[in-house]
């Protein structure tokens, strides 16, 4: 592994954690959708383009720039063409965000078919009350050309819909990204799941959505908040394999 400091090892253990976590939660998609983490120097970490999710571990994450090139790659499989558009779109327009999710779940890609999107159903969804972006299908994302549209897209929002495609998010860090793909994915969830009774479905109003994602911003910001709720995440893993 690469890692010459402390703190490029540590991220490097939260971003293979995410991958694994994501496929335990049956969230990935073969070797496809991608996470990637920022490192100084205008260089981001991706998965190599060749392992399944519960395969990446900290030492075979691949380090590419700005411009695509691949600086380390312990596995020789080089990135996803996909990944590089769409996280260096992201990381080089947001230097706020550190950690960019991307992933092809079934609930994900059924809601971001649907007209009406994300509806304020549920107290997940409504952390995205104003808050969630939505971004058009322009086929697979190997148009480098496309990653204007996606940062203009996302704004300064940390969580997208991308249309017929699947859902995004952004972090602070690894684990507050992970745990916002996991509200979105659960949103989607919960919202096809009433939508398949047939009834009639209760909106929460616009005044008790902004209240509710309030909430979720003070939490997310807080002294403990996603931290140690990223902390019990990472101690899932363990259990089973305390390899990272």
């Amino acid at each position: 592994m690469n890692a010459t400091t402390s703190e490029e090892r540590d991220l490097r253990q939260n971003l293979a954690a995410a991958y694994r976590l994501i496929a335990l939660d049956g969230m990935d998609d073969g070797i496809d959708t991608h996470i990637s983490a920022r490192l100084p120097g205008e260089r981001f970490l991706l998965n190599a383009y060749g392992l399944r999710f519960a395969e990446v571990r900290a030492d075979n994450l691949v380090t590419v720039d700005a411009d695509g090139k691949v600086l380390d790659d312990p596995t020789g499989l080089g990135i996803n063409p996909a990944g590089f558009t769409i996280h260096s779109a992201l990381h080089a327009a947001r230097p706020d965000v550190n950690c960019v999710m991307h992933c092809h779940t079934v609930a994900g890609v059924a809601i971001s078919c649907l007209e009406e999107g994300l509806l304020p159903l549920n107290q997940w969804a409504l952390q995205f009350h104003d808050r969630l972006a939505y971004h058009d299908f322009e086929g697979i994302a190997l148009e480098l050309d496309e990653r204007e549209r996606l940062a203009e897209d996302l704004g300064d929002h940390a969580a997208m819909i991308l249309r017929q495609h699947g859902l995004l998010t952004c972090g602070r860090s690894v684990g507050e990204a992970f745990l916002r793909m996991r509200n979105l994915e659960r949103s989607c969830q919960t919202q096809l799941a009433a939508q398949a009774t047939g009834q009639p479905l209760r909106l929460a109003s616009p005044t008790m959505a902004e209240h509710v994602a309030q909430q979720f911003d003070a939490w997310a910001t807080g002294p403990a908040g996603s931290d140690r709720a990223w902390q019990a995440e990472l101690r899932r893993l363990s259990g089973a394999d305390d390899s990272l």
